[in-house]
């Protein structure tokens, strides 16, 4: 089920951003940089994670954890609600598994893996991707350096970002 997305205002774009770089600033500091009381910071923080736009979490780097990092291209035997409903669960149900997104194009799904080296990573596959009658074909691609690891959202397009009020 899709989830309306939250209506925000300009304050509500400058203090996600704000928060995206550094969750621990206390609300008097983000309260400071955006011209918001504490309490009002607070409040919509609060509205922030009752409509599930913000939940916190520490955020580890594969790296610095020694993780291997694969990604893997996978396409599905045939078309079918329930192949994809049981793919879509194995998915969410393994740990390994830190992205999966449905793709256009030649493959169907795009799988970011995370695991304890390669031959974890080996095994990890073959328990999610060799399924007789349901994955048609997967190609496992290591990552060998992050260039780039990022999880800032924009909250809206660059156009209207770069108007001044």
């Amino acid at each position: 089920m899709a989830r309306t997305p939250l209506v925000l205002d300009e304050l509500d774009h400058k203090l996600l951003a704000l928060l995206q770089r550094d969750a621990e600033a206390t609300l008097t500091a983000l309260g400071d940089a955006v011209g918001l009381s504490p309490s009002a910071v607070q409040r919509r923080i609060g509205r922030y994670r009752k409509h599930g736009l913000m939940r916190q979490v520490a955020v580890l780097d594969p790296m610095a954890v020694g993780a291997t990092l694969a990604a893997v291209y996978v396409t599905m035997e045939r078309e079918s609600a329930g192949r994809h409903a049981a793919f879509y669960a194995r998915m969410r149900a393994a740990p390994e598994v830190q992205q999966c997104y449905v793709l256009a194009g030649q493959w169907d799904y795009l799988v970011i893996l995370a695991t304890t080296g390669v031959a974890h990573c080996r095994q990890v596959a073959e328990r999610l991707f060799l399924d007789e009658g349901t994955i048609k074909r997967y190609e496992t691609h290591l990552v060998f350096d992050v260039v780039k690891h990022g999880l800032v959202l924009p909250t809206r397009d660059g156009v209207r970002a770069g108007r001044r009020r």
